[in-house]
């Protein structure tokens, strides 16, 4: 069989452009997996997991276990939290879960507001102190904005000055109090 070099370098090209092209298919299938973080309570117990988003939104519980936002998971500047045996695939939130929501359950971010976002509003969040630690919960409150603890869910004491507070950065909270609070925004 006598076959000529340019039709050689015509098959192997078109198998390596064959192989390239069905090639890459599962990469872009594997790259889509990382549009997602998995996070877990093995054993019920509270677990954080990295994130590059600033908010996220469970797009598949994979446990038994309820996940409910603000509850068994949510979101803090360390990432995603999830406790009480949340296991799920988490993506970033799209519009309908950006920060500012009046809804209490999207309202448990922990999340950041941008300066000049609904100025001069109220905004409602939830801030945990889990394991009585120290937490700073992000919220632009405004040169002249301040903050209102409305309801208080943990049975440490909320005080004001001592277990939370706020400055312009945001609302913290401390010594085991988890609250909901109403963040007055006034520029």
């Amino acid at each position: 069989m006598n076959i000529s070099i340019s039709t050689l370098y015509a098959l192997a090209t078109s198998v390596l452009s064959g192989v390239m092209l069905f090639g890459s298919v599962p990469v872009q299938a594997q790259t889509r997996q990382t549009d997602t973080v998995y996070c877990a309570s093995n054993s019920n117990k509270y677990q954080e997991c990295a994130m590059p988003w600033r908010d996220a939104r469970l797009v598949r519980q994979e446990s038994k276990s309820a996940c409910v936002r603000g509850r068994s998971w949510g979101v803090n500047r360390h990432g995603i939290w999830v406790k009480n045996g949340c296991r799920g695939r988490f993506a970033a939130a799209g519009r309908a879960h950006r920060y500012g929501h009046s809804d209490w359950r999207h309202a448990t971010h922990h999340g950041e507001h941008r300066r000049g976002y609904g100025r001069d509003r109220e905004i409602r969040l939830q801030c945990d102190s889990n394991k009585k630690r120290y937490q700073m919960c992000r919220v632009d409150v405004g040169r002249r904005g301040y903050v209102r603890l409305v309801h208080q869910m943990s049975d440490a004491r909320c005080t004001k000055g001592y277990s939370w507070g706020y400055n312009r950065a945001g609302v913290w909270v401390s010594h085991g109090c988890r609250a909901k609070f109403v963040v007055h925004r006034r520029w």
